[in-house]
């Protein structure tokens, strides 16, 4: 673990005197009043931890500030509670029964789901998938590998024992320490696995982790769109493994094209094709600005064209690189939408306000002579709330433009 060092023990519960304590600035003092779970490098002016350890946060006047757990990298500390109380299995399945209360409007029907969506469930750098009877973990640090256990017993309370449970990390780029644990399968092995949503099947895997197949953070998107399909002629890019795509088929398209630049994601996409006794169209394994431009040199325009790409991706044809590229990949599906046609436009890059995501649209509209006029803007569902004090969880844009 941790490079090979042993990550310090939690301290047990009721045990007030444990880990070290920090001293933050002003400027972090205030955020964390306001409810904000992240202490950054630059922000602590006194005291030092490591990885793991569970620390108490002052501020310089020693106001207590509450219990986080210190890590090394581009964050601190991530804190789990606003008193001095213990980080224990008490105060984790507290959270993740209240994550699930959260949850119960979800229909039965439908078997993946997010259980908890980290700072927001109060359990930060934490997510929990829920994919049928399985779980896939994803930890955005090391320094959290002693929460695991007690997370996985409080999950076990709240849902029912997983058949199979999955430990995966999610790495940013800005850590010190980028290199990832394989996933690694803590309960029972399973391959592939078909969940339901809104009555559509999907097969996903997950022991890929957060890669397992399907975008739950997309459901009542798809949902939205559900009528809005009929008789129009699709095109899907970054179609991943297709559900916007199944999706639409099963909702009336006559037409869908799905293009990826992933071999084997578009394999899976026929997959879950299969799974609901539908014709998959054209599938079709290349660069998107390729494909854009194929089109409009042959003339084809489409009716709705779905666009939620990567936040960086590589290819023969170039380098995605998200919030710069929008205007062009905007002008360049302009090019083949039909008048009165709709783009479903969705970046999840965090990094990207509203204002600046619209910027680039309006940019890329521009450059066609067409206008955009917004009919929709989605949100993700109840398994993926935004807490108010964590303005970095509201990262999702999803658009539906009218192109005139």
């Amino acid at each position: 673990m941790n490079g090979g060092r042993s990550t310090p023990k939690l301290p047990a519960a009721g045990d007030r005197s444990a880990g070290n304590e920090l001293v933050v600035n002003g400027y972090s003092t205030g955020w964390l009043k306001r409810g904000f779970p992240w202490v950054y490098p630059a922000e602590i002016v006194q005291g030092r931890a490591d990885p793991g350890t569970v620390v108490r946060l002052r501020g310089e006047g020693g106001t207590a500030l509450g219990v986080g757990i210190a890590d090394r990298g581009w964050i601190s500390v991530r804190r789990f509670r606003r008193d001095d109380g213990p980080v224990d299995a008490a105060l984790i399945r507290s959270r993740v029964e209240a994550a699930r209360r959260r949850r119960l409007s979800i229909e039965p029907a439908t078997t993946a789901w997010r259980l908890v969506n980290a700072e927001n469930d109060e359990l930060p750098g934490i997510r929990v998938d829920v994919w049928g009877g399985h779980l896939v973990v994803t930890l955005d640090s090391p320094s959290l590998r002693n929460l695991v256990d007690p997370l996985i017993a409080a999950c076990d309370e709240a849902i029912g024992n997983a058949d199979s449970v999955w430990l995966a990390e999610r790495r940013d780029p800005r850590d010190i320490e980028r290199k990832s644990i394989p996933v690694t399968a803590l309960r029972g092995r399973v391959e592939d696995v078909t969940v339901t949503e809104l009555g559509l099947n999907y097969e996903v895997r997950p022991s890929l982790g957060k890669d397992a197949g399907l975008f739950t953070d997309m459901r009542t998107n798809r949902e939205w769109m559900a009528p809005h399909w009929e008789n129009s002629r699709v095109l899907n890019l970054f179609a991943h493994t297709g559900a916007f795509s199944v999706s639409a088929r099963a909702n009336g398209a006559a037409e869908v094209v799905s293009v990826d630049l992933s071999d084997g994601y578009l394999a899976r996409a026929r997959r879950n094709f299969e799974l609901n006794g539908l014709d998959a169209g054209e599938l079709l394994a290349e660069d998107a600005f390729k494909a854009l431009d194929r089109f409009r040199r042959q003339g084809r325009t489409f009716d709705r064209i779905v666009v939620d790409p990567p936040g960086y991706s590589h290819s023969d044809g170039g380098t995605w690189q998200g919030e710069k590229e929008w205007p062009r990949l905007t002008g360049a599906c302009l090019r083949v939408l039909a008048p009165g046609g709709w783009l479903i436009a969705a970046s999840n890059l965090g990094s990207q306000s509203p204002k600046q995501f619209g910027g680039a649209l309006s940019e890329g509209a521009d450059r066609t002579g067409r206008e955009l006029r917004l009919l929709h803007e989605g949100t993700p569902g109840v398994d993926h709330p935004a807490a108010l004090h964590f303005p970095e969880s509201r990262y999702l844009k999803f658009w539906v433009l009218e192109a005139s």
